[in-house]
């Protein structure tokens, strides 16, 4: 697997951004927030992905910019977590909620955790789908 988070895996129609914070559900580990939602995409990917900063906890764009920088990094380096336990596509959005500025290897472990959680949950529902 290459470690690269090119175009095609990252997420940029509107239209899905919207449907996913409409239908989407959430996991989360502070302070680090997850939406996702299991939909169709034109991308080759089995996953999606964007990274979101709120403006109100970073006034300054540089700040933003530095921890999106981050998550992407993070997610790049660890997306084999997801890739190797998913059968259907997904897309999902990673925002930092927290108040003060990360260190890289803090964001790092969260983000490992985060997509295990993920992981799980989405198991959680395949099987509830099988059962039922």
């Amino acid at each position: 697997m290459k470690y690269t988070l090119g175009k095609q895996e990252r997420l940029k129609r509107r239209k899905l951004i919207e449907k996913l914070y409409t239908e989407g559900k959430s996991v989360k580990n502070f302070p680090l927030r997850m939406m996702y939602l299991q939909t169709q995409h034109t991308s080759d990917f089995p996953c999606q992905v964007g990274v979101s900063v709120p403006k109100r906890n970073f006034k300054l764009a540089v700040s933003r910019n530095r921890i999106k920088r981050l998550l992407r990094e993070s997610y790049r380096l660890q997306k084999e977590i997801v890739y190797n336990n998913l059968e259907e596509p997904y897309v999902f959005m990673i925002s930092y909620i927290g108040k003060e500025e990360p260190v890289y290897e803090e964001v790092f472990l969260k983000m490992q955790k985060l997509l295990n959680l993920f992981v799980e949950k989405t198991k959680e529902i395949k099987n509830e789908e099988i059962t039922s």
